[in-house]
């Protein structure tokens, strides 16, 4: 099982350049833990792509259709207060911005103070950094 921040989970849902190498690591390990509000960071980034390009409204709304069903299916991290209590620390140590301190928080939650022992999938260039400093094995960037 894998901890997966909202901007590799994108790509699964809509066509992007890394939609076939992120698809083939959930095809590896379909196990999927994420924050509790990763669903809504994700929906964000279909719903802000049907803005950006009307034409694509169907497709966006299929992908809404299966992130929601798909959820329901993974690890959702829902301990708000020990992820704050982390964030807390991150924000300070780190150049993130506070849902992706909360993803990297939620996900020392998920690896109940071991970090090496859950790998972090994401496309940030920024979170990856910080979550290998914090110890996690980084897939992505």
């Amino acid at each position: 099982m894998r901890f997966w921040d909202a901007s590799a989970l994108v790509p699964t849902f809509l066509d992007e350049v890394s939609t076939k190498q992120v698809r083939s690591w959930q095809a590896s390990d379909p196990g999927v833990t994420i924050w509790m509000m990763t669903v809504i960071e994700v929906m964000s980034a279909v719903a802000r792509k049907q803005r950006e390009r009307p034409e694509l409204a169907e497709l966006c709304k299929q992908a809404i259709f299966d992130v929601r069903d798909a959820a329901v299916t993974w690890v959702q991290i829902e301990d708000a207060a020990a992820a704050r209590h982390h964030a807390e620390r991150i924000i300070m140590n780190y150049p993130l911005r506070a849902a992706d301190a909360l993803q990297l928080a939620a996900a020392l939650v998920a690896a109940d103070g071991e970090p090496q022992s859950l790998e972090l999938v994401t496309l940030d260039g920024r979170l990856a950094e910080a979550a290998r400093r914090e110890g996690f094995p980084v897939l992505g960037v």
